[in-house]
């Protein structure tokens, strides 16, 4: 598929300036396939122990060759530099990103290339404005995209009873997921449950214990929710690569709640921007149009137990928890990248 991309673009004859619509199933790159591309490209590529802007030239001029796209004579100042598919490169070689006079967005890509002393790129991971910011421990984000947990009566709330409108033309009752995609497979038609079915699905876990990885190890928490889930949707493995949505194949985003207080980052759930998926024939999907599955919890330090679930879509999310006012905004971002952050 990656070829596919660089092919169709090759032949375009778009520059990395022109516009490309997300979702779009030949031009568009998405996320993973982006990172997977260059890294096949590009690692391994060394004279990158220069100065620092003709570093930064160099990695575009590769950038460009990797993905198909003619080199500029001169790299356009405009945000972000490849705006066609809407991603800045960063090549570094220390752990401190420095993001200069712009605000994180979620719908931006950042490349990072790990450049070694020697001036050769060992490592590429591509993530977005979303994934930058849970990376920050410095208070810089001062501010994010919160709600609230209000716990009801009901041990699980199906809050939305049927998906988007967007959405409902592409799902299927009882799709196999087993024997045709894996949880961080793109969404295809027919092959997406109902958020009814999900839900009835999703109850199993109710009740289920884990063991605490503690309050400081968020990620192998959630990781362990996240294999309950994919058992439960009926997956004949557990794949988690880190991006939003958690479970992308079925557009579903899950949440573990061990306080009333719901950490949203830099996306509205109802937001209608697109998301970085390739349109489901012919049909972009939107970040409203993601299920979210929040499961409250409580730990005696040993174990986590989950005691409730609440289901909704990204259009019925505030319905049911209350927003809290707030939103990043901020210039000249420095974010220590954690030491492992190449090889997750």
């Amino acid at each position: 598929m990656g070829n596919d991309y660089v092919s169709a673009i090759a032949e375009s004859g778009l520059t990395i300036f022109d516009p490309i619509e997300v979702g779009d199933p030949e031009l568009w790159i998405p996320t993973p396939d982006l990172e997977r591309i260059l890294s096949e490209a590009l690692v391994g590529i060394d004279g990158l122990d220069v100065p620092i802007r003709t570093r930064s030239k160099l990695v575009k001029q590769h950038v460009c060759d990797a993905l198909g796209y003619p080199v500029p004579k001169s790299f356009t100042k405009i945000q972000p530099r490849f705006y066609g598919q809407m991603f800045d490169t960063y090549a570094q070689k220390a752990n401190n990103l420095q993001i200069w006079n712009e605000e994180l967005s979620p719908s931006r890509r950042y490349v990072l290339l790990r450049v070694d002393d020697a001036g050769v790129i060992r490592r590429i991971k591509v993530v977005n404005g979303e994934e930058l910011a849970q990376l920050d421990t410095t208070g810089t984000l001062t501010q994010k995209y919160q709600a609230r947990l209000v716990p009801g009566q009901a041990g699980a709330e199906l809050i939305a009873s049927a998906d988007t409108d967007i959405l409902l033309p592409h799902v299927r009752a009882g799709a196999n997921l087993a024997e045709q995609v894996s949880p961080i497979d793109h969404p295809a038609h027919g092959l997406i449950l109902p958020i009814g079915e999900v839900f009835d699905r999703l109850l199993g876990a109710v009740g289920q214990s884990f063991p605490d990885a503690g309050r400081d190890q968020e990620r192998n928490r959630g990781a362990a929710l996240h294999r309950i889930v994919c058992e439960l949707l009926g997956y004949a493995d557990y794949r988690d690569d880190g991006r939003f949505p958690d479970v992308r194949n079925q557009l579903i985003e899950v949440k573990l709640q061990t306080s009333p207080t719901i950490d949203l980052g830099l996306v509205l759930p109802a937001s209608k921007e697109p998301l970085d998926v390739p349109q489901i024939e012919g049909t972009q999907i939107r970040h409203c149009d993601v299920r979210y599955a929040l499961f409250s919890a409580h730990t005696d330090g040993v174990n986590v137990t989950l005691t409730n679930l609440y289901l909704t879509t990204g259009a019925s999310f505030f319905t049911r928890f209350p927003q809290f006012g707030g939103k990043v905004l901020n210039k000249k971002l420095q974010i220590p990248l954690p030491s492992d952050f190449f090889y997750r």
